[in-house]
């Protein structure tokens, strides 16, 4: 069954307690003989988990499937504080290990490969002791200079590192907008494959506590990835984990250049590059991401 509303993906999750604060978790059950290593999904700004909402049966296919909507976004709590890469790591550590993991599978997006890179620089000091079986990086500004940003990301990062007032000027429309720009301009919405917009309950969980007002503090890990780049992509270059990437080839933020200099830097990884893809492959054609992430995570 796929799920389409905030109520559907509420009523299959858990609200855990973890560093502090309240995070909304799926611990998803495998479909059928659970024959692989559990998947931690690691979701981007400024959505949530509920991009996966598409592809989660079919990532649950002989798998059990642990998201998490990382503090500020998504139905967790959004509290008024500076956020960091090493606070949504925590954050990330403490709900694999208060599942009493210590071997997984690891997919991320977006802002989640830089938090991917935070866990994978802990793993290599030896401070994170989870054994990464296999990992899949997709569409994210990991090579910063690279990233084309868009006219909504320069207003945020140009305000305070500030809660934004009650009359903050973004509407449900505006976010709305602003996500499918970064939409391939071949995606069609609904579809075959998607029959079903998700835009609606994506920002209505976007902005579920007032989220939209610590946006200007969200962005900040954009910041944070610029003067730390060498720890979270050099961390995704080196991890000794099997890496595969799926990519959006029409991403306007994350550049396809981007998988370039990625396999340069790690030739043994695959690489699969979706045409007529933008930012969110997993939204977009949830068909054709599930085709080019089975075979690394079979």
């Amino acid at each position: 069954m796929i799920i389409t509303t905030t109520e559907e993906w509420q009523a299959i999750g858990t609200r855990r307690t973890l560093c502090g604060h309240g995070i909304f978790t799926i611990d998803a059950p495998a479909i059928g003989p659970e024959v692989h290593e559990p998947l931690l999904i690691l979701h981007g700004f400024p959505t949530s988990s509920f991009d996966y909402a598409g592809v989660l049966d079919g990532l649950r296919q002989g798998r059990r499937v642990l998201l998490l909507d990382n503090l500020g976004y998504g139905l967790s709590d959004k509290p008024d504080l500076r956020y960091t890469m090493a606070l949504q790591a925590d954050i990330a550590t403490a709900f694999v290990a208060e599942l009493g993991l210590d071997r997984l599978a690891l997919m991320s997006h977006d802002m989640g490969d830089t938090v991917g890179g935070e866990l994978l620089a802990r793993r290599a000091e030896g401070t994170w002791r989870v054994e990464l079986t296999r990992r899949v990086v997709t569409n994210g500004s990991i090579y910063i200079e690279q990233a084309q940003l868009t006219n909504g990301q320069q207003f945020l990062l140009a305000l305070p590192d500030e809660k934004l007032g009650p009359d903050a000027p973004m509407t449900a429309e505006t976010l709305s907008q602003s996500l499918r720009d970064t939409f391939s301009p071949h995606t069609i919405i609904p579809s075959a494959d998607v029959p079903v917009d998700p835009m609606p309950a994506t920002v209505e969980q976007l902005m579920h506590h007032d989220g939209h007002r610590v946006l200007p503090r969200l962005i900040r890990y954009i910041e944070e990835r610029r003067a730390n780049e060498r720890r979270f992509t050099g961390a995704i270059e080196s991890d000794p984990a099997p890496l595969h990437i799926v990519w959006g080839q029409d991403d306007p933020i994350a550049v396809a250049s981007m998988v370039d200099t990625l396999v340069a830097a790690r030739p043994d990884a695959t690489a699969v590059r979706l045409d007529g893809v933008g930012h969110y492959p997993m939204v977009e054609a949830p068909t054709r991401f599930l085709a080019a992430v089975q075979p690394a995570l079979s």
